[in-house]
């Protein structure tokens, strides 16, 4: 089974971290991400770019509306995500733990992805 796992934390506490900060927890998730990754069961990994780079398409009826920045106001945001393959939940639930040991802070949300397709390899 596919999972997401969703890396959410205050956008300002991260990005107020120094390069030595940053590089330290980034040091720690590449130390949890390396089993899973040897094991085949590490699919792709993302870090987005602040907010202040979003920019959202939203339709609420005509015409579709684009909007500068994020649209929704939150305490904390989607800072990255990882897509893993996963034994079961507690299996998938196991990695978000070892990532939220190796995080200062922040939230990992884990979702069983209930439809995929990789284009690099469909064509």
């Amino acid at each position: 089974m596919k999972y997401a796992i969703f890396c959410y934390h205050a956008e300002n506490a991260v990005c107020s971290w120094s390069k030595e900060q940053d590089d330290a927890v980034m040091a720690k998730l590449k130390t949890v991400q390396e089993a899973r990754a040897k094991a085949g069961k590490l699919g792709p990994v993302a870090r987005l770019m602040p907010t202040t780079a979003a920019t959202t398409v939203r339709k609420d009826g005509e015409p579709v509306m684009v909007l500068d920045g994020p649209f929704a106001e939150t305490k904390e945001q989607l800072l990255g995500f990882y897509l893993i393959d996963a034994d079961s939940l507690e299996d998938a639930l196991e990695f978000a733990r070892a990532l939220s040991e190796a995080n200062p802070g922040g939230a990992h949300e884990v979702r069983p992805v209930g439809f995929f397709v990789d284009w690099r390899e469909a064509q």
